[in-house]
């Protein structure tokens, strides 16, 4: 690893977050603040032009948002490590950021030594997760007692029943491995399990009992 600073771009449309954010970042050691942007389309220049180790991201912006932003962002530059910065933590929200590319995903009324600790893991190949984000994923705004799996949860789950690591789900569905993380997150709740081993044997129950042993 280059011992050099750890170069930071701040995307968010208002700002004194910026500012203050500006202001947290160049007191600390060991980062440095490469440029600023007010939306998702100047994001994508700066990210182009200054090429940071980490890029801040808001979501909710004008002209383009922070996820059609990253998605363009991971597509062109995947070494850009894009950390979501938002005060959203809902299940569609984390979800739609992870499978456009983002390195991870915190809320802004984090403390700063939490944000300052996102950074430098998003910056060494880490996937900084907030708790509350995290808890979005697995308990969606659907209160209910059913196993209620999107489309998409139940090929994730249908793969795990057929012994695939995260890495090669992701190649199937063509989604990002962080995605497919947090798809397994929500799955485990919703089926009442605690890890793959035990969602593969819920599957082949489910599978027996249904007489389907395919």
């Amino acid at each position: 690893m280059v011992d050099r600073p750890i170069r930071v771009g701040i995307v968010d449309d208002h700002s004194v977050v910026r500012a203050g954010l500006r202001r947290l970042l160049e007191a600390t050691d060991g980062i440095e603040v490469v440029g600023e942007a007010a939306d998702g389309r100047v994001a994508i220049a700066l990210a182009a032009e200054s090429m940071p180790d980490v890029l801040l991201m808001d979501l909710s912006m004008p002209t383009l948002g922070g996820i059609d932003a990253t998605r363009e962002i991971h597509a062109a530059s995947p070494g850009i490590a894009v950390l979501v910065l938002t005060s959203f933590a809902e299940h569609d929200d984390v979800l739609r950021a992870l499978d456009a590319g983002a390195a991870g995903y915190i809320l802004k009324d984090c403390e700063p030594d939490e944000l300052l600790a996102a950074i430098r893991a998003a910056a060494s190949g880490d996937a900084p997760l907030d708790a509350r984000a995290a808890r979005a994923v697995l308990l969606d705004r659907r209160a209910t007692t059913d196993v209620d799996l999107s489309p998409r949860e139940a090929e994730v789950l249908q793969a795990i029943g057929r012994g695939l690591p995260n890495k090669l789900i992701a190649r199937e569905l063509g989604i990002a491995e962080k995605t497919v993380k947090a798809h397994l997150t929500r799955i485990y709740g919703l089926i009442g399990v605690s890890d793959r081993t035990q969602a593969a044997l819920w599957v082949h129950r489910r599978a027996t009992h249904s007489g389907d042993g395919a």
